[in-house]
């Protein structure tokens, strides 16, 4: 059939315009690809050819309040093989194996995977500098050296359980390591080079160098110096008495920082696979809850007071060494008794009984509620992982009986945590401070403090006026009641011993006991408030035998080392025997022999050096307060003129 020629122009021009169309819109897409969607097309692209070898960045490190570094990072390169690049394997396998102490199969079988990148394990693994240097050195295609560190812990096992650990991968596996885990790690670098399919780099491209961004610098609360004192008053304790255990925690009753927090037994967090994961595992400050005993009794004074149940000097009780309630007989730790005491010797004394009738005073509402106000029942929300709760009695259950246990420590459970920022409260105005280890976050590179905790106040428990009744009651145990071990000469300390039998399977134990100290200086300043409990020591079981001494110790140390002055007007100690009781060194410069011997006083002894009549020099010094018995030594010379010369002699000699 023929066509005519005007069907034939409409038929061409038809397809002239669906052409026309397609053109255009091909014409569209291709602008589309090019102009929009080509740079996310081309990085696609690039990214499918870009290959990364890992460069690990460094961990955060973690200072102490005053900037002593208790774990940072050493250099320890990772080898890596990119097994498209690798040009003779069999040989490579060979010098690498050597270098690396590993066998040439393992070696081979690692560099000849289906894969981008292989890290050379176990071997080639956190290896010393030298030994990466040794690895570049052989120059072997395909192999790489990349930056990665380890965790370094200088002082061992000090504030093992605060710090934790890391695993091989630089990740936080526990305590304070896992907890600020995020902040520690960084950002990893690498450096990236781009490949064929094969994975061979392409020709006339460059590798890219992505610097790692190193983590921040985490500033703790410990001070290591007062850290230190603890610990190795418990290392001495561990090998004296036995326990099972021993717990401690120094805290700035003012902020809630922890000073200290130790417990043994503990680990080395670089070798933490060494021990067994109930002693890594657990915090025993934050974690342990056990009936703390006679500690307890100040949150029961501190209520009765801050109530106006009693009055400390002129209110007065009979203690025949037991109370009835409700058929129950609670006895006093004497036998026989206190007879009759003021209150403030119900404290002194540790009397049970006392704080029963202080207890029955208040009423079981009101004392639960003052329990509960001090932090007891509940997570104190210190920034650490596995704090526990403590248990309290369900107020619907308490009767005479578990009212008149409580208010004297037994019944209730609480967490050594909780017993120190609940007794800092007692002392320090009535503050209750959320106990903190995080003190700052720092820039590694400038310095710069990013963030920085403040203290947090929970709630104000108590007044200020009650308060300092407390401390004064406190100081008074120091100085002439239970607590009188932990007495030192020239400081003013406040404390309370704490005996409480454990409960095993159920029951009171009989012979095993947790007995603790918590003490406070200065007493009418308290700058810090240090505890102690020790599970189950051999030999005589009492808070105040046992436990006082450690404090004391750890508290003289730390209040000599923070420069808090001995001062004289502390509460004079009533000593007892054992006890040596301290006097003060006399003045014996420009006295004759003759007139030392005449004066002398049978409580201090003599050593001279030097020949004459005239004392020049004493040392200790005149003032200086010194136990019974103590050694003087005078420096003898024939005139006072010669006091310069013969001292300089003397003292070159006696040296």
């Amino acid at each position: 059939m023929r066509v005519s020629n005007a069907t034939v122009r409409r038929r061409l021009l038809a397809a002239g315009l669906i052409c026309a169309v397609m053109f255009i819109c091909l014409i569209i897409r291709l602008a589309y690809v090019q102009l929009v969607i080509g740079p996310v097309i081309a990085a696609k692209a690039e990214d499918s050819w870009r290959r990364n070898v890992p460069f690990t960045a460094k961990r955060g490190e973690i200072i102490d309040r005053n900037g002593i570094a208790l774990a940072y990072n050493i250099s320890t390169p990772t080898v890596w093989a990119i097994p498209a690049q690798i040009q003779d394997a069999e040989g490579t396998a060979r010098k690498l194996a050597e270098v690396l102490g590993m066998t040439e199969e393992q070696v081979y079988q690692i560099i000849t995977k289906r894969s981008s990148i292989e890290r050379l394990q176990p071997g080639g693994r956190k290896i010393t500098l030298d030994k990466a240097r040794e690895v570049q050195q052989l120059g072997l295609a395909g192999i790489i050296v990349g930056e990665d560190n380890d965790r370094y812990y200088p002082f061992d096992n000090l504030a093992s359980h605060v710090l934790g650990f890391t695993g091989i991968d630089n990740q936080g596996l526990a305590g304070i390591e896992l907890k600020y885990d995020e902040y520690l790690s960084g950002i990893q670098g690498s450096i990236a080079y781009l490949a064929d399919a094969a994975g061979r780099q392409l020709p006339n491209s460059s590798e890219q160098y992505i610097p790692p961004k190193d983590g921040l610098t985490l500033q703790l609360t410990l001070d290591k110096h007062i850290q230190s004192f603890m610990e190795r008053e418990f290392d001495q304790a561990m090998l004296q008495l036995q326990p099972k255990s021993i717990i401690g925690i120094a805290m700035d009753p003012n902020t809630g920082e922890i000073l200290a927090m130790a417990s043994r037994p503990d680990y080395e967090p670089a070798n933490y696979q060494q021990y067994p994961s109930e002693v890594y595992n657990r915090n025993l400050p934050i974690w342990m809850t056990y009936e703390p005993g006679s500690t307890f009794k100040i949150i029961t004074l501190a209520a009765a007071l801050e109530e106006g149940k009693i009055d400390l000097h002129h209110d007065t009780f009979f203690d025949p060494g037991w109370i009835e309630v409700s058929g129950a007989h609670l006895r006093c730790w004497k036998r026989g008794g206190h007879g009759s005491q003021t209150f403030l010797e119900v404290v002194q004394n540790s009397c049970n009984p006392g704080f029963v009738l202080l207890g029955q005073m208040l009423g079981k509402e009101v004392l639960f509620d003052y329990i509960k106000k001090f932090g007891f029942g509940a997570k104190t929300g210190i920034d650490m992982l596995g704090e526990e709760n403590g248990i309290l009695f369900n107020l619907e259950r308490v009767g005479p009986v578990e009212l008149a246990t409580t208010s004297f420590g037994q019944g209730v459970s609480v967490t050594p945590i909780q017993q120190v920022a609940a007794v800092a409260a007692a002392v320090n105005g009535g503050k209750l401070y959320k106990p903190y280890v995080a003190k700052a976050w720092i820039d590694p590179k400038s310095g710069e403090v990013i963030e920085e905790r403040k203290p947090e106040l929970a709630r104000q428990v108590i007044s200020e006026e009650t308060s300092k009744l407390v401390r004064e009651a406190l100081e008074s145990v120091v100085a002439r009641g239970t607590g009188r071990n932990a007495f030192i000469d020239g400081y003013r300390v406040g404390g309370k011993t704490g005996t409480a039998q454990k409960v095993i399977g159920g029951v009171y134990s009989k012979d095993e006991h947790i007995v603790s100290f918590i003490a406070a200086a200065p007493a009418d300043d308290p700058q810090v408030v240090i505890y102690v409990a020790v599970d189950d020591p051999q030999g005589i079981q009492f808070g105040g035998l046992v436990a006082a001494p450690i404090v004391r110790n750890i508290m003289e140390d730390t209040l000599v080392y923070l420069g808090i002055e001995p001062r004289q007007e502390q509460i004079d100690k009533a000593y007892q025997y054992p006890d040596t009781p301290i006097v003060e060194v006399p003045n014996l410069v420009g006295l004759t022999t003759t007139e030392i011997y005449e004066m002398l006083r049978s409580d201090l002894q003599i050593v001279t050096s030097g020949k004459g009549r005239v004392i020049v020099h004493q040392a200790p010094k005149a003032g200086t307060r010194v136990e019974q018995g103590s050694v003087i030594r005078i420096y003898l010379s024939d005139s006072p003129r010669d006091e310069d010369h013969n001292h300089h002699d003397h003292h070159h000699d006696h040296h």
